[in-house]
Formats: C-alpha cells, sequence, structure tokens
C-alpha cells in the first residue's frame, strides 16, 4: 500500500473499512427502514379543559406509540369564531371539544363526521351508559355527530342549616314547597333567600325546559313563547322578584357570590357543578355541613333542568378518523373520565364513571354534592337542536332581566307579572322569528313547509 507524504496509515484493517464504504453507499437505499415518523393528531380543546388534556393524552400515547396527539388550547372567547374560520379555510384538526349548543350549526355546515358508523363498533361505548337528555344533544336533524365528554346542568346550592332555623326540614321538592320555604325564610329575617342573576339565561331556560310543549314550534320555525308552557315558566320566574325574594341583580353587581352565600345573604343558588369546588375552597371547614346541593323544583315534584356540556367531535376533513375515533374511546373511558373529573372537576359523561370507586372517597354517585347532579342529570331535557339557539338564549336572557325589573315589588308588583309575562314573551315571538327566517327559508328550499 502507498501512503502519501504526510498522511497517517489507516489503523483499521481493509475490511472494516471496506464494511463501513459499503454501508455508507447503503444508506439512502435503506431509509424505508428507519423508525417511521409518528401520525400526529390535532386536537382542539377550550379553556382550562385544554391544558388538563394535554396531560390525559400521555396515557393515550403510551398505549398508541405509532401516534402523537398535538393539544391546541382555545380561549372560550374566541373558540366559535375560531371553528367557524377553520372550516371556511379548509384547516379544521381533526377532533375538537365542542359545546353542545353548537353542534347544530357545525352540523348544518356539512363540517363534522357521523358518528353512526363508528358507535356499531364492538368496541363503542354503549349509548344506554350515557345520560338520555345530554345523549339528544349529540344528534341534531337525527344525524349523531358527538360523543359526550363531560356533562352539565344546573341545580339548587342550599344553605341547609337556614333552612332549620326557618323550620324547613328539608330542600323544596316542588313549585309549592319552594314558594312556601321562600316565605318562611323571609319572614324568619331573611331579605332575599334565593340568588337568581338576571344576566343568566339558564334558570328561566331550566324552568321553561319543565313545561309541557316545546320552546319553538313547526320543527323550530317559530317561536312559542306565548304558549302555556313558558308562560307558566316565566310567570314563576318573575314572581320571584314581585315577591322581593330574589334581588334584581346580576353576577356583576354581587362582589363576592361565595362570600354572600358563606355569610348566609341567600339560602338557595341555582348554579352547575363547577361550585362545588369553589364553595369547598372558599367557605372554609366550618361550614362545610352546612350547605349542600338539592334538584331542582319543578311543578309537581323534583324538576328537569338544562343538558349542557361538551362533546368531543370529529370533523369530515380529517384523513385519521380510526385514529380520532381511537382518541375518542380514550377519552371516554369510565377511569379516565374519573381522572378527568379530580382534574377539573368537569362531571363525567357516562354513567359507569359515577359508580367507580375513589381512593378514600365513595363513588361519585354516592357524594354528598355530587350525588344530586347525578340525578338532576337523568332528568336532563335538551333544547332546540337549531343553529340560532345561542342567540335565542341571549333573547331570552335579556327579556327576563327587563322583566324582573319591571315587576320590581317597588314598581307594581305582583300585579304586573302576569301582564309583563304575556308582553314580554309577545316580544320573544317577535324577536326569535326574525332570527328564524333564515332556517324557514332553508327549510322551504329543501322542500319543508315554511
Amino acid at each position: 500500500m502507498v501512503v502519501k507524504s504526510g498522511a497517517a496509515p489507516d489503523p483499521r484493517p481493509r475490511r472494516a473499512v471496506l464494511q463501513a464504504a459499503a454501508a455508507g453507499l447503503a444508506a439512502p437505499l435503506l431509509g424505508g427502514c428507519a423508525p417511521r415518523e409518528r401520525k400526529q393528531l390535532r386536537f382542539w380543546a377550550m379553556g382550562r379543559e385544554g391544558e388538563v388534556a394535554a396531560e390525559l393524552v400521555e396515557g393515550f400515547e403510551r398505549e398508541n406509540p405509532g401516534l402523537r396527539v398535538k393539544v391546541e388550547t382555545l380561549p372560550w372567547t374566541s373558540a366559535h369564531e375560531k371553528l367557524l374560520t377553520a372550516f371556511a379555510g379548509d384547516a379544521t384538526p381533526d377532533l375538537a371539544q365542542m359545546g353542545n349548543t353548537w353542534l347544530p350549526e357545525m352540523q348544518a355546515l356539512g363540517a363534522l363526521e357521523p358518528l353512526a358508523p363508528w358507535l356499531a363498533q364492538p368496541d363503542a361505548p354503549p349509548a344506554e351508559d350515557y345520560f338520555p337528555g345530554i345523549w339528544a344533544t349529540n344528534a341534531p336533524e337525527g344525524a349523531r355527530v358527538g360523543l359526550p365528554w363531560y356533562v352539565d346542568t344546573r341545580l339548587l346550592f342550599v344553605r341547609h342549616d337556614l333552612l332549620q332555623r326557618a323550620g324547613i326540614a328539608q330542600p323544596p321538592r316542588d313549585w309549592a314547597q319552594w314558594r312556601e320555604a321562600l316565605a318562611r325564610l323571609r319572614r324568619a329575617g331573611m331579605a332575599t333567600p334565593l340568588l337568581l342573576p338576571t344576566n343568566e339565561f339558564e334558570p328561566l331556560l331550566a324552568l321553561a325546559l319543565q313545561q309541557d310543549g316545546e320552546l319553538l314550534r313547526d320543527g323550530g320555525r317559530y317561536g312559542h313563547f306565548t304558549g302555556p308552557g313558558f308562560q307558566r315558566a316565566l310567570g314563576f320566574y318573575l314572581e320571584r322578584f314581585a315577591r322581593a325574594e330574589a334581588p334584581g341583580l346580576s353576577n356583576n353587581q354581587i362582589a363576592n357570590v361565595w362570600q354572600e352565600f358563606g355569610r348566609g345573604s341567600f339560602a338557595f343558588y341555582i348554579s352547575g357543578p363547577w361550585n362545588i369546588g369553589e364553595f369547598k375552597r372558599r367557605l372554609g371547614a366550618e361550614l362545610a355541613q352546612a350547605w349542600s346541593t338539592a334538584e331542582l323544583p319543578g311543578p309537581q315534584g323534583p324538576g328537569a333542568s338544562i343538558a349542557g356540556g361538551a362533546s368531543l367531535v370529529m370533523f369530515r376533513r380529517s384523513r385519521l378518523k380510526p385514529e380520532c375515533w381511537a382518541l375518542m374511546r380514550y377519552l371516554s373511558r369510565p377511569e379516565v373520565q374519573q381522572r378527568f373529573y379530580a382534574l377539573t372537576g368537569d362531571l363525567p359523561s357516562r354513567r359507569s364513571s359515577w359508580t367507580l370507586a375513589r381512593a378514600g372517597e365513595p363513588p361519585l354517585r354516592q357524594d354528598r354534592h355530587a350525588a344530586a347532579f347525578y340525578r338532576q342529570l337523568e332528568r336532563a331535557r335538551a333544547a332546540p337542536a337549531v343553529p340560532e339557539w345561542e342567540r335565542i338564549v341571549q333573547e331570552m336572557q335579556l327579556a327576563a332581566a327587563r322583566g324582573a325589573h319591571a315587576v320590581d315589588p317597588a314598581r307594581g308588583g305582583e300585579a304586573a307579572v302576569a301582564a309583563t309575562a304575556r308582553q314580554l314573551g309577545a316580544e320573544l315571538d317577535r324577536r326569535v322569528d326574525a332570527i328564524l327566517e333564515k332556517r324557514r327559508w332553508m327549510l322551504a328550499q329543501r322542500g319543508g313547509a315554511a
């Protein structure tokens, strides 16, 4: 072997040099044998749920090493607009968290993948494991496009100690008992025993869902707010202000709702499951046994309430639909839902999640504060599944706030309740009929009667 001047001889044996050269030449040809890049799912989630989802999907990725989940957290305030923009720009994610009231709109746009074929698979979560009212929200126009992820409803937060001081043994179970309890609390010296914030539509909507009949008539084409059902609910709602049992205030006008509840400024508060954690943290050990939750009274007994929460949806444009469904199944497992509840306080959507044992605590179905939510969810009722629903409930809330002011005891009292309810109902019908004008036109184009 000839060695050039100034170069050191290669210390490796000739055979090793040839093997290294051969390996270098073969490397481009064997590129297909290298580990593949993992598939990536884009998952949009909102608010606190988005932060927690990033933690939950770690278990899914361990079970599916060929998949990576990119969780993008959106603020609730801009999430709806971003979803619509993404659809218009052909930039939707593979799957997303979506509020139940948004499903009709996105389904009408054709953005969502129908889930019926996926739910027909043997390993799909069974429909009977979900609360019926919640399950109904996921099938607008009869097409199932969502899988409930967590659930929400409204019921009573109750100061039991204040009730007992007024001679009330148990929380009210129907409207007559509720009227009597409020009157007794007033006689016992409580100025406004019920907090009914005028900037929230959910309490009035819950009362309306307890009635026979529908809030929209003729297949969601027209408002039905002058109908006897809504008028009965609105009358009961306005009566609370006319009798000075509820202050005509919004949440924003109350410095600290939790502090006022702890002080005993009111004995009843209609709210949702997130306040379980808030009241536990803010009221302290001295009031731990003084408050709990109770089902919302109805006209003749425990009544219906709203079917809220958020669902998991798959977008039609996703190229990874089997992978999307695998993640949706994973997030729907009872043990994963239980962990989700521990991290967020969001109530599980599957009944079986409520019966799982918890470390050092009873199953959620037997929990002192959560058990009433389970019973209430069994009577949750879906609101009309029309794309315009969010605009409609905002009109309802504004009308109710005007009514609460109009029947203030200093401005007419109970004598004004029935007349105010009729006036507000007629006004709501006019406004809602205008909102639904495009819907009537679209249905007529499809061959339905306007």
